[in-house]
């Protein structure tokens, strides 16, 4: 893991992914029998000897390749068509459609939108365009090797490295993985070994008083610059029902995204609390489903202990057993979500890990993690069970908080000190978090 990833970091979706799979993985030589069957976008869904076979059609003998995860807009059309002159070559679009980051937009989206950017914008003698089943492992440097070797076999002798090429984000420091430059040094040092040369570019911007296009660190002093962030993207213009302006995305690929992405205020959301048992993660959550049906907010409480009478009904108490039990909790979850529908999670759920790879089901921003952090002293004296008193007799192996740990959450959205705030104070905090954020 440490070898691939160079981090154990659960806020790295794979990693968190990895901690999961099983002890033991079969290998040995592969043969096809038969290729997967699909039903979607079957005349992009091109194999290697097809995508070679189109892109020997023009007759140049260069060829380079962008890959992408996310739709393409402005910048994007200027960084492919300037390398394509570069190299005098053939343009690959190649955008991968397997697991990629949470919370990017949903590969039929992305197609769509590159379909109607090359459609009208490219010159039809030069580009194809094709989809790549491939699940992203968002392993940074050393993906874009992984990258190279693949594209090779398409055809391709040119590779286009941006920024932070198959980043996940940022870690639960707050820091990045990876630098966002270092996939093309990675890129540049194996290239020759490889087979496919790098094509480098610096981040792009707008200059607005010349309306154009280019690279950051080829801009004078005193240019404005104008540039739009994912999250400004979700938060400023989706989530509010705007269009995103014509200098950052073409008109087709804007209303694209406008049909697909509602506005904040008609998404859903999860407010998942973990905590001690008897931390009052029930009761807050019994206070917060009030206050949003009050806002007219479709939604359902999924409770820890209602959960395992029906939905986990015959799991134990082991760490595989518990893990299983927030797993079809989140699952659930991020179908009710998905729906435009919301749902309060209140859950134990002790392991960090865990909780990071139900967070990964869900579109950034539409999973809050509230800690409800009570001292466990507070929560015995709270237990009305008495739960905490045959665990500490001994009639009760693994409960958490007494001899199984609880793994406290690094960078919840939210913490509820307990001692020092009611619980209808902690709801109303937590309201107020969601108006703020614009669910309301």
């Amino acid at each position: 893991m440490e070898s691939v990833f160079r981090t154990r970091d659960t806020r790295h979706p794979l990693v968190s992914e990895m901690t999961k799979w099983g002890p033991f993985y079969i290998s040995g030589p592969l043969k096809i029998v038969e290729l997967p069957g699909h039903h979607d976008f079957l005349r992009l869904r091109l194999t290697p000897s097809q995508v070679r076979e189109r892109l020997s059609a023009p007759g140049n003998e260069n060829v380079v390749v962008f890959q992408t995860r996310n739709p393409m807009h402005r910048s994007h059309e200027i960084l492919t068509k300037r390398a394509m002159e570069s190299v005098q070559g053939t343009l690959l679009i190649h955008p991968t459609i397997g697991v990629t980051k949470p919370g990017d937009i949903d590969y039929y989206t992305r197609v769509r939108c590159i379909q109607a950017l090359v459609q009208k914008y490219y010159d039809p003698q030069r580009v194809v365009f094709s989809i790549f089943p491939l699940a992203m492992r968002l392993a940074g440097p050393r993906e874009v090797l992984w990258h190279m070797i693949v594209r090779r076999n398409y055809g391709a002798n040119y590779f286009i490295i941006g920024r932070d090429h198959a980043s996940p984000g940022k870690d639960s420091q707050g820091r990045p993985f990876y630098d966002p430059y270092e996939a093309q040094e990675w890129g540049k040092k194996y290239e020759t070994e490889i087979g496919v040369r790098c094509l480098t570019f610096q981040e792009f911007v707008f200059v607005q008083e010349e309306n154009r296009y280019e690279e950051v660190d080829k801009i004078g002093p005193g240019k404005k610059v104008l540039t739009i962030s994912g999250t400004d993207i979700r938060e400023k213009y989706l989530q509010n029902g705007k269009l995103l302006p014509d200098w950052y995305t073409r008109p087709e690929v804007a209303a694209i995204l406008s049909r697909t992405y509602p506005p904040r205020h008609e998404q859903g959301f999860c407010i998942w609390f973990t905590g001690l048992p008897s931390a009052g993660k029930s009761t807050i959550a019994e206070i917060l489903s009030n206050l949003l049906y009050e806002k007219g907010k479709r939604m359902t409480i999924l409770d820890g202990d209602v959960v395992r009478t029906h939905l986990s009904k015959g799991l134990g108490f082991s760490r595989a057993d518990r893990d299983a039990n927030i797993l079809r909790i989140g699952f659930v979850a991020s179908e009710i979500v998905r729906h435009q529908g919301v749902v309060i999670c209140a859950a134990v759920s002790p392991y960090g890990s865990t909780r990071d790879q139900v967070r990964s089901m869900f579109d950034s921003g539409n999973f809050i993690e509230v800690f409800v952090d009570t001292p466990p002293e507070v929560c015995e004296q709270r237990d009305v069970k008495g739960m905490y008193a045959k665990a500490r007799r001994g009639e009760i192996i693994g409960f958490t908080g007494v001899d199984d740990p609880y793994e406290k959450p690094v960078a919840p959205e939210i913490e509820i000190a307990t001692v020092n705030m009611t619980p209808r104070h902690a709801a109303d905090r937590i309201s107020t978090y969601l108006d703020k954020e614009g669910f309301f």
